[in-house]
């Protein structure tokens, strides 16, 4: 009995010492953007991804690649919010009106900033009170195009 004890003693301090046990990760990736997959909402798995507007869109499993690709256009806004997080895409002009940006009209969408040409602009998208209904007056196909363009890469 008494080495019973004494092994279940020993079995739960070393289950504590594991869990004190920091996690090691690299500047990298704690520098790298938290990308979700759109079509399940949850993180990325960077070996699933579709070509997509000239670049990659990243998704957290098959069953999600398959979905896109059956159907892009319903999940076009998580696609295109996607791009501008994984920064394949930067914007470029008022996603409402394709209007020169103001530096002033800045708000931020799912870890994304988005800014404006005026405060009439800003004012459509942060007077939203559903979040789903603020990506898509910036990130739906139509918006996207008005103000977001493919990153360059240098060469």
């Amino acid at each position: 009995m008494k080495k019973l004890m004494t092994l279940m003693a020993c079995f739960t301090l070393t289950a504590f010492a594991l869990e004190a046990v920091p996690t090691v990760t690299t500047a990298a990736e704690e520098e790298a953007p938290k990308l979700i997959c759109p079509v399940a909402g949850k993180p990325v798995n960077m070996d699933k991804s579709v070509a997509y507007k000239g670049a990659e869109v990243y998704f957290c499993c098959g069953n999600c690649v398959k979905a896109f690709k059956e159907n892009p256009e319903k999940f076009a806004v998580k696609a295109n919010h996607q791009l501008v997080a994984s920064g394949q895409f930067e914007q470029t002009g008022c996603p409402i009106s394709g209007g020169k940006l103001n530096p002033e009209t800045g708000i931020t969408l799912n870890d994304v900033e988005v800014t404006f040409c005026c405060n009439n602009c800003k004012g459509k998208v942060a007077g939203e009170t559903d979040e789903d209904a603020q990506l898509a007056l910036v990130f739906s196909d139509a918006a996207f195009a008005k103000g977001f363009k493919k990153v360059e890469k240098e060469e």
